[in-house]
């Protein structure tokens, strides 16, 4: 009975959600004048792809977004991507909030072997830190990303982990981690992972399971989030959701929040679509960032025509939602999307994700440089 009360609970949100997303479905888009829309990496016969796979760190008006780099082959309903071909991730950085860009190929980028726990445990104070996530393994950098260490595990956590970047520091020795993991009570194969919290509070030597960020039902997915703080004690994060459960595929961004530093979770709104219902492919991450005023913004990749980039403004930590912005509408395919986000000094917004145009069909990285004042009132 009580698992049953929790699957029309979580229908009744979803359908809600829905019809109170779809009565404000109007949209805006960014006025002439007040954005750019810049390459980040764009090179003859190769596929650029994937940002929200591989993070996004900032100190200041320096800017590092991480990627994977390819061969290009075009494809109707899988990636451009040559399968056969080697792939690489590479690092693409900004030291002018984001008006130009360079590749690197950094030192120790994942591709190794497992290293011990560190010892003595990451510093998460110092000010040139930067943590990457992929899935099972973690890695640091004390230099921006110059040189890495690791990879190391996450020490007593879920085996099966399909996480990405997404962390919160609190102290020199203790942070919050936002990740995944497949859930062994739902077939195998299928897309339901689902997100939790832990923490660590000696450095990255161990953690602790703190919640799953989402509840019933299990086959709904939650994975790829995007977690800002608003005080010691609220945290708000934005999650990939997908559910098949009725035969139809349906794809679109929650917003859940907790306001006891990650210890339970709730179901705060619905942002938005991220793909047609019986589109064969895979949604979109949304990439999450909070304003000096308080507001939050999150952009997301939406693949219902016309195809491009999409954001909202919340001034009310996710209850609500202001129009949706169209960032860009211009996407060749439906191949682009996942995004990463930064705030400048100077508060305007850096999003930065992959993309494809009829001018441009080889995916590349790209970033649209905008100002979020421009929708105070909107």
């Amino acid at each position: 009975m009580t698992s049953a009360i929790s699957r029309l609970t979580s229908a009744f949100i979803f359908i809600a959600s829905t019809v109170a997303l779809a009565a404000t479905q109007e949209q805006i888009h960014l006025p002439s004048g007040s954005f750019k829309h810049l390459f980040v990496y764009k090179e003859p016969g190769r596929f650029g792809g994937w940002p929200a796979n591989n993070g996004v760190w900032v100190w200041g008006n320096e800017i590092l977004v991480g990627f994977k780099q390819g061969w290009y082959q075009a494809h109707d309903r899988d990636h451009s991507i040559d399968r056969n071909k080697p792939n690489v991730f590479l690092l693409a950085r900004s030291v002018n909030g984001g008006e130009s860009w360079s590749v690197e190929h950094p030192d120790n980028f994942l591709d190794r072997e497992l290293k011990p726990r560190p010892s003595p445990g990451i510093d998460f104070a110092n000010p040139n830190l930067a943590i990457r996530v992929e899935r099972t393994l973690y890695l640091v950098s004390y230099n921006r990303g110059k040189a890495w260490e690791g990879p190391y595990s996450f020490a007593g956590l879920h085996e099966d982990m399909t996480a990405r970047t997404d962390y919160l520091l609190d102290g020199p020795r203790e942070a919050l981690f936002f990740l995944s993991a497949k859930r062994p009570e739902v077939k195998a194969g299928s897309f339901h992972d689902r997100s939790f919290c832990a923490r660590t509070t000696d450095g990255g030597k161990t953690f602790q399971f703190l919640s799953w960020m989402t509840g019933a039902p299990l086959t709904t997915r939650s994975v790829m989030s995007s977690t800002v703080r608003i005080s010691k004690s609220e945290l708000v994060a934005a999650l990939r959701r997908r559910d098949d459960s009725d035969g139809r595929k349906k794809t679109w961004v929650d917003v859940y929040a907790s306001t006891d530093n990650g210890r339970t979770w709730a179901f705060r709104s619905k942002v938005g679509n991220t793909g047609e219902a019986d589109d064969p492919r895979n949604g979109n991450p949304p990439a999450m960032v909070r304003l000096r005023d308080g507001r939050i913004v999150v952009a997301y990749g939406n693949r219902f025509p016309p195809l491009g980039m999409r954001a909202r403004i919340s001034a009310d930590s996710g209850k609500t939602w202001g129009t949706e912005i169209v960032l860009r509408d211009d996407a060749r395919t439906w191949d682009f999307g996942y995004p990463r986000m930064v705030v400048r000094p100077d508060g305007k917004i850096v999003t930065i994700y992959y993309y494809t145009t009829k001018e441009n069909p080889e995916q590349h990285i790209a970033a649209t440089i905008w100002d979020p004042d421009v929708f105070r009132d909107k």
